[in-house]
């Protein structure tokens, strides 16, 4: 059923129809997607008030590199448009609304379901991670420390670690930037090897958004520069919300 499903999201991406759908979706402009403008986006996703544990805030298991980057983003908060985006357990939490199409469903929400990256409690153990996003310039820088559990070769991170964290950012940014919210590609080239422990710095941005599919890029490598880890590009599927289908 997934498997169909999943199918079927790729072909829409070539077919731009929605199955069952009474209309073709509508073209999309650059500040707005599907009438949902970044600022309500970010709305529902960043909430306000909450009783939710956010994830991306600074622990112990921190090295100092993560913490004095944290900082001075933080600050950029409050003079140059960029948003720290909260971190919940899971991303029921931050999308609301949402509709999955081709018949998919999510399950009760009564669970302790959690996203990938959240699967861990114990701090610094597996994904210690910080996004943020800047709504005007549609790109996202992510703050990543893998932990001792997300080990490859002796020492460093598994490959898998590093895409895990590049498709999450590409997500929430895709999602905020234009409801892109389906993977349809990621393409990684691996250049060198994280240090279990250490920073890594993801820059993604969105290349263009084109035929309801947001086109984006990532490069992630040492606070520094000098060191590349990887380079990769995805592209993502928009999709539009509950409410937004039935207005």
């Amino acid at each position: 059923m997934i498997r169909r499903g999943f199918q079927a999201v790729i072909r829409l991406g070539h077919h731009r129809v929605l199955p069952g759908a009474p209309h073709v979706l509508p073209r999309l402009n650059r500040t707005s997607a599907f009438g949902s403008s970044t600022d309500s986006l970010v709305s529902r996703f960043c909430l306000e008030k909450t009783d939710l544990k956010d994830y991306a805030l600074p622990n112990a298991s921190w090295c100092p590199d993560m913490l004095n980057l944290y900082q001075e983003f933080l600050e950029k908060t409050k003079t140059d448009g960029w948003i720290k985006l909260p971190s919940f357990k899971s991303n029921r939490d931050h999308i609301q609304g949402l509709k999955l199409p081709f018949g998919l469903a999510a399950t009760s929400d009564k669970s302790d379901w959690r996203i990938f990256t959240r699967c861990l409690q114990v701090e610094g153990q597996g994904y210690e991670y910080v996004i943020f996003f800047h709504p005007s310039k549609k790109k996202s820088i992510c703050l990543f420390q893998p932990g001792p559990y997300l080990e490859g070769a002796p020492g460093f991170a598994h490959g898998g670690s590093l895409a895990t964290m590049m498709d999450e950012t590409f997500s929430k940014t895709a999602y905020l930037a234009g409801e892109g919210l389906f993977t349809l590609s990621l393409n990684i080239r691996f250049k060198n090897l994280i240090p279990v422990g250490s920073l890594a710095v993801l820059n993604v941005d969105v290349e263009k958004i084109e035929d309801q599919k947001l086109y984006m890029s990532c490069i992630a490598q040492s606070r520094d520069q000098q060191r590349v880890y990887a380079k990769s590009s995805g592209v993502f599927l928009q999709l539009q919300l509950e409410e937004e289908l039935s207005q």
